[in-house]
């Protein structure tokens, strides 16, 4: 199987993976729109041992206690968020994949937080919260 590839902005942080992923979707929680300044944000979950940096490593910054964002220290590009809840895999940005169109989202997470000014027309479930809370359509 072929390698799947990302990177940051200005391309110092650089990412590869391989292998079925575990997920993609969209999340449109606060946290993430504030991180990302973005309505909403998508990402990818990929299990550890199927995916590596290849370019330097981002630096951290751990915006909640067990919740990590990865980044770009010279960019400032976010590439990847990590948390203690979600054991055994790292959720890229699909945005910062080198061919986003690959990306293929399944659900909408946090929808009750989505911001009123943002229209989604497709019909992904939306879940209020994370995956496995009330769906609110979909």
């Amino acid at each position: 199987m072929t390698d799947r590839t990302g990177r940051c902005l200005c391309g110092d942080v650089r990412f590869s993976f391989r292998g079925p992923l575990n997920w993609q979707g969209h999340c449109h929680c606060e946290s993430c729109r504030r991180a990302s300044s973005a309505p909403m944000t998508s990402f990818l979950g990929v299990p550890d041992g199927q995916w590596e940096w290849t370019g330097k490593t981002p630096a951290t910054y751990e915006s909640s206690p067990g919740v990590r964002r990865l980044f770009c220290p010279r960019c400032g590009s976010q590439v990847a968020y990590e948390a203690d809840q979600f054991p055994g895999e790292i959720h890229f940005y699909a945005a910062t994949l080198d061919q986003p169109e690959a990306f293929a989202p399944t659900f909408h997470v946090f929808a009750a937080e989505a911001v009123s000014w943002l229209e989604i027309d497709d019909d992904l479930p939306r879940y209020s919260g994370m995956l496995g809370t009330p769906k609110i359509s979909g």
